[in-house]
């Protein structure tokens, strides 16, 4: 029998909750650049979807200030369950949540939530309690001030939460190169890191040149030049 690993995401074992990413309350967001938020959060609806773990968003009174909850999330990850909830501002007091996690018979969840002090840590808390595993995606979770996340973290990990980012859940998700989605894996990646697209450029390139040969064709250039030399004399 394999080893549990407590520090560690099994994909099997995974939920994934995305929790009041709405666009007023995005509005409040000071310590991460909104759109590196969103992309972080559309990231995660994606690889969501791709390693079939089960997801569940909610939002905290849409129709009011907060606003709707970003439609890309869904757009994404269709198979993403939306569960309403009445006013309860810590997600895990609406007994239809908790029943809907329950019902996946997961114990692993990866929780990340605008505020991240508020949407994020009280849920991912309360489930610590109720016993899961919780993996806090810090980067997808924006807050109103970096102390406040900085506070928010100390918390979390007191309580028994792990503090991820989103680029570690996709590798984690992932888990292996070695399967037929994995360009559909690295696709998020080059979407969430630009920068690695540049490098996946470079590794296709150096394919290319290993099944076609040099671009340049060095070899035709030195020989012409070579002729070249030889009439002149």
């Amino acid at each position: 029998m394999a080893e549990v690993n407590n520090w560690m995401i099994d994909p099997d074992d995974a939920v994934m909750l995305l929790i009041d990413h709405q666009s007023g309350l995005f509005q409040l967001v000071k310590d991460i650049e909104l759109p590196v938020l969103r992309s972080n959060v559309i990231a995660l609806a994606k690889v969501a979807r791709l390693a079939k773990v089960p997801t569940f968003t909610t939002a905290s009174v849409p129709d009011g200030p907060n606003g709707p909850l970003i439609p890309e999330i869904h757009e994404h990850n269709p198979e993403a369950v939306y569960i309403p909830r009445t006013g309860q501002v810590n997600a895990w007091d609406n007994p239809p949540w908790v029943e809907a996690i329950e019902k996946t018979g997961r114990k692993t969840l990866l929780i990340a939530g605008t505020l991240t002090s508020v949407c994020m840590a009280f849920p991912a808390i309360s489930a610590v309690v109720a016993g899961y595993k919780v993996f806090c995606i810090i980067d997808a979770s924006g807050n109103h001030s970096q102390m406040a996340t900085d506070l928010t973290l100390a918390r979390i990990a007191q309580a028994g939460a792990i503090p991820i980012d989103t680029f570690a859940v996709l590798g984690e998700l992932m888990s292996t190169w070695n399967r037929p989605d994995a360009m559909d894996f690295a696709a998020v990646m080059v979407d969430l890191l630009p920068h690695y697209g540049a490098l996946m450029e470079s590794y296709d390139k150096a394919q290319s040149v290993q099944r076609n040969g040099h671009e340049t064709r060095l070899d035709q250039f030195e020989a012409a030049a070579r002729e070249e030399v030889l009439h002149a004399r």
